[in-house]
């Protein structure tokens, strides 16, 4: 695509330098990944400011450079025969680059966006899994994995950048898929990652205290989480769960047809009933004088909620109910996400619940299915992550669990014994013990535990890895568990 069709695709404030008809071979916010005839997008991030290496992406040849700062000398770019393109937000023009250099691909396929604090995950493996039942081809995109039609991929991050989602969203249309579910992260929504892209639909499954160290305040948190609904058009569908205490807020500028789901009088589909013993969850949904039964193999009161959205969403495209009924039964365990893993006596769940809200929700769900088993927990907290919910977390555990060990989750560059004391600062009950090395303290619960007690193990969920310092080692919580269930049997 020729240089001069691109800027005139964003927002500029000046254009500056010599502007080429040059086919653009690539977009990067990465100057060590750009090349000779590349756009180099300068954006100023957490740790470092792209700013700064607009010169090295010169040097590399591109033949322009976004930018919202005049730091370099129009002359410069001159000498590199280069153009200087100047921006209110260079997010903003980087997602609009990346929409036009990719074909509006959002326009050819059926987008939907699930949002929330929790529950993302699960909920968009429902939706998948209802819309390939009814015969439609289709794409996703979250945190644990993607997925083109029946490729999975690697996922970074819950929300690509905007230039990979949308050359992921090229590759699922031109695989034909007609829909692609797609989990849309708070982060991605600040950060402009899904600027300009057209969402047929948008699912709000909840919205607790998180990612507080990067919004700041939770007014901000929401904020975000509500754009994707105030930029949805008339024709879209925004679906929320009304039992959220925020619902309101986030519907409160939508234009798109307002539908809502939960146990409340108030909402549209309300469902009843819910019943969860070890072979699943069930209950009743009631819409328009009709009434459905459900059940999914998925554990969890909260996956009533989950199975819940996803049903609101399909009857909302117009799937029979029937097919979702069957879609929903047959959804499979989605990795990491109160995964239970049986042993002859002893059981384990390995659980993604990394906020005090999931947590909660985790060690709750937990004591209705465990009847009078013992229950420990096995937990830590992340670091260079929210400070403010260890504390909580730290409570959490001990306040609803028989016995915790506190441990590592993913240190990173922090001091692990700062974590587990800050973790401490909250609790209250003596029924913890500190053992820093997770396999260990994963060991030590099942060896320390009565014959058939309940370990859960919260905070990794799905993740194969563990991050201490600049280390990053294979390390598997379900693995882990396998293990040593299976040296007791």
């Amino acid at each position: 695509m020729e240089l001069t069709k691109l800027i005139n695709s964003i927002t500029a404030i000046q254009v500056s330098g010599n502007v080429q008809r040059k086919d653009i071979l690539g977009i990067s916010l990465d100057s060590r990944k750009a090349g000779r005839n590349w756009i180099f997008v300068a954006t100023e991030g957490l740790q470092s400011d792209g700013h700064n290496y607009i010169m090295d992406a010169l040097n590399s040849g591109v033949c322009a450079v976004i930018c919202e700062k005049e730091n370099i000398p129009i002359e410069v770019f001159i000498h590199s025969n280069a153009v200087r393109i100047l921006v209110n937000d260079s997010r903003i023009a980087l997602a609009q680059l990346a929409t036009v250099y990719y074909g509006n691909v959002s326009d050819q396929i059926k987008l939907i966006g699930v949002t929330g604090t929790n529950g993302k995950t699960t909920t968009t493996y429902f939706i998948k899994k209802i819309l390939e039942k009814a015969g439609h081809k289709t794409g996703l995109l979250g945190t644990i994995a993607n997925y083109i039609a029946g490729e999975k991929l690697d996922s970074e991050f819950t929300t690509p950048e905007s230039v990979e989602l949308n050359q992921l969203l090229q590759k699922m249309a031109n695989a034909s898929c007609e829909y692609v579910v797609m989990e849309v992260s708070s982060h991605a929504l600040q950060m402009k990652r899904v600027y300009g892209l057209n969402f047929q639909a948008a699912l709000f499954t909840n919205l607790t205290s998180e990612h507080l160290d990067y919004h700041k305040t939770f007014e901000n948190y929401l904020f975000a989480k509500k754009t994707l609904f105030d930029n949805l058009s008339e024709r879209s569908l925004a679906i929320v769960n009304s039992d959220d205490s925020v619902a309101a807020k986030i519907l409160s500028d939508c234009k798109g047809k307002k539908t809502a789901f939960g146990v409340g009088c108030d909402s549209e589909y309300r469902f009843s009933g819910i019943e969860v013993n070890l072979d699943g969850t069930s209950f009743t949904l009631e819409h328009d004088g009709n009434s459905f039964n459900l059940h999914t193999r998925l554990i969890g009161e909260f996956n009533a909620y989950n199975a819940a959205g996803a049903f609101t969403l399909g009857y909302e495209l117009g799937i029979n109910p029937e097919i979702m009924q069957n879609a929903i039964e047959e959804t499979e365990q989605v990795p990491g996400r109160f995964e239970v893993i049986r042993g002859k006596n002893k059981y384990a769940v390995v659980d993604y619940s990394h906020t005090p809200d999931s947590l909660e929700k985790a060690i709750t769900n937990l004591r209705k299915v465990a009847d009078k088993r013992e229950l420990i927990t096995v937990v830590g907290c992340g670091g260079d992550r929210d400070t403010i919910k260890r504390p909580v977390m730290g409570k959490l555990a001990t306040d609803l669990s028989d016995k915790v060990i506190l441990t590592n989750d993913n240190p990173r560059s922090e001091d692990p014994l700062l974590i587990i004391n800050q973790m401490i600062e909250g609790i209250t009950r003596q029924n913890y013990r500190v053992e820093l090395d997770r396999e260990q303290a994963i060991k030590n619960a099942f060896l320390e535990s009565t014959g058939n007690a309940v370990i859960l193990i919260a905070g990794k969920g799905h993740e194969d890895y563990q991050i201490i310092g600049n280390v990053k080692n294979h390390f598997s919580d379900k693995e882990t568990a396998i293990k040593y269930l299976g040296k007791m049997n």
